[in-house]
């Protein structure tokens, strides 16, 4: 029988986990001691099944509540070709941050239509690309990207979002804080006409609405609420000062995952009502109509959809003060932990079942005091050779991987119905020397 303290992890782990009768996790209908034995460590593994089934609640929770919502998948979150067919396969669009991720979409032919660019410093090559490929929006992020819009666009029309900084605190780790007054992101509230009237007055471009975007891992509704409260009231302006009627709002992402198994976000049926309503209610407030609403979730999508596993190696006991518990990646593969102090859970996947009894912290190999992946979590005595599955490392794992000490980023594997699919494979000393010359 399962220890009761595993049982309780499950919960942050894909939908499909479960503890079989070895002792073993099993994710997709597949066992991840096998999973790590035939791919190698460390490995990504993702439940195809959790993915798709948190794109359809999206849709369901916010489409039911306001027909007219577009749910953009944030690629920054994580980005393969797989994924992407995967968002198109599920009828959602696309928010891209940069010209490689606009690249990855349309390689795999994700239609451009549906396909929406932020970011606050796209270079020339970057906006020329977007024009070029006829996407449904740039989010121009401040005025010196929108004069370079005008000329670039020439005699093509040009979909745009003006993206507003709101001055919204909305309670979540500075480094995740996009929306305060003191950002790189977004037009300024002392800007916000000027940067209206400019694109307005553009021929080149077609002025669909407003784009705002407050923070990354939000556990409260309110900042949302308190972001509609600026924004709605500002659309209404517009109508009075420029005869302009706002056609859509994008609201951003930022819908917080649980990562542990004591700190539960709300539900994404809360979320879309909570926003929905508000956002209805101040429409009508203002005479703003009913304009389109989009949503750009990342995290919440594929969080805890996926699962590192990592085969453990030293186990280094310094009496009285800490166990440290040695895996071979790390920072390189995930350096959420270090970048801003992110917790996660885990198993031993091959004793699964067995009880916790020791404390220990969890690092990698890299040559840093602070390769930590987890600290100080309670688990099974731990061996050499034992698999270790890292919890909610679906998002921002593997895009922010590196090749520090010239390690080999992992292979990614996707899981479903008792079949695992190789999605990347893990990179080698040929991949990073290529780029050198003999």
């Amino acid at each position: 029988m399962a220890d009761k303290t595993s049982i309780a992890r499950l919960a942050v782990f894909p939908e499909t986990a479960t503890v079989d009768g070895k002792g073993h996790l099993v994710i997709g209908g597949c066992d991840t001691v096998e999973l790590a034995q035939k791919f190698g460590t460390p490995l990504y593994v993702f439940d195809e099944t959790d993915l798709r089934g948190r794109c359809r609640e999206f849709k369901k929770e916010f489409g039911s509540r306001y027909p007219d919502t577009i749910v953009a998948y944030s690629l920054k979150a994580f980005l393969t070709k797989a994924m992407v067919r995967l968002i198109d396969e599920e009828g959602l669009d696309l928010d891209v941050v940069s010209g490689g991720e606009l690249g990855f979409a349309r390689a795999v032919g994700f239609p451009a239509s549906r396909i929406h660019f932020p970011g606050n410093n796209k270079s020339r090559e970057e906006l020329e690309l977007a024009i070029k490929e006829g996407i449904g929006h740039i989010v121009v992020d401040n005025l010196t990207e929108l004069e370079m819009l005008i000329g670039l666009a020439g005699r093509k029309k040009v979909n745009v979002l003006l993206r507003l900084n709101p001055g919204i605190d909305p309670h979540t780790h500075k480094y995740n804080t996009t929306g305060i007054a003191d950002s790189k992101f977004g037009i300024p509230r002392s800007s916000w006409d000027e940067a209206v009237k400019t694109a307005l007055a553009a021929k080149s471009l077609n002025v669909d609405g407003l784009h705002v975007h407050i923070g990354s891992g939000l556990f409260e509704y309110e900042p949302y609420l308190e972001t509609l409260e600026v924004v709605l009231p500002y659309a209404a302006e517009l109508k009075k000062k420029f005869g302009y009627t706002m056609q859509m709002l994008s609201i951003g992402g930022g819908f917080g995952a649980r990562y542990v198994v004591d700190k539960v976000p709300p539900t994404i049926a809360t979320f879309a009502e909570k926003i929905t309503s508000r956002f209805m209610s101040l429409c009508d407030k203002f005479g703003l109509g009913r304009p389109k609403l989009m949503i750009e979730p990342g995290r919440r999508i594929v969080a805890v959809a996926g699962v590192a596993l990592y085969t453990v190696g030293v186990v280094k006991e310094i009496p009285g003060i800490r166990t440290y518990v040695s895996v071979d990646g790390g920072m390189g593969d995930n350096i959420r932990q270090p970048m801003y102090g992110a917790v996660q859970e885990a198993l031993v996947a091959n004793r699964a079942a067995e009880p916790d009894v020791k404390t220990v912290t969890i690092c990698g190999k890299y040559c840093e005091s602070g390769d930590i992946l987890i600290r100080e979590i309670k688990l099974p005595e731990m061996k050499y050779g034992d698999i270790l599955a890292v919890a909610g490392s679906g998002a921002y794992a593997v895009p922010m991987s590196s090749n520090y000490n010239a390690a080999f980023r992992p292979a990614i594997v996707f899981v479903r119905d008792g079949h695992a699919r190789l999605v990347r494979r893990r990179e080698t000393l040929e991949d990073l020397m290529r780029r050198d010359p003999d």
